[in-house]
């Protein structure tokens, strides 16, 4: 199994406050979701990845987040199966210290 690149909060951070495009998909649970996730993710949860392939593209690079980064390298797993590239968010959103919405 190919390796899957990570990405640091804080390189994340630094990334959004530089004005980086970045397609970030959050991947939690609704409820999760309540209670914050960062203002430029979308929202699709893991059992809905599948069904929502159309929305990735494969020149483009996602990164995904959860809790705390077990679904979200479940997601790159699968994703980088199907050929697209990934990259998962380490210690997710318990490690996150930036803005939230």
């Amino acid at each position: 199994m190919e390796e899957i690149q990570t990405i640091t909060p804080e390189e994340l951070q630094k990334k959004l406050e530089a004005g980086e495009k970045l397609e970030l998909v959050d991947v939690r649970e609704d409820e999760e979701i309540a209670a914050g996730m960062i203002p430029e993710a979308k929202h699709i949860r893991m059992g809905d990845i599948p069904a929502n392939l159309d929305y990735f593209d494969k020149d483009k690079e996602y990164i995904f987040i959860c809790r705390s980064s077990a679904r979200s390298g479940n997601v790159c797993h699968y994703l980088q199966e199907q050929g697209y590239k990934v990259r998962n968010m380490v210690g997710g959103m318990l490690n996150w210290t930036g803005e939230v919405k």
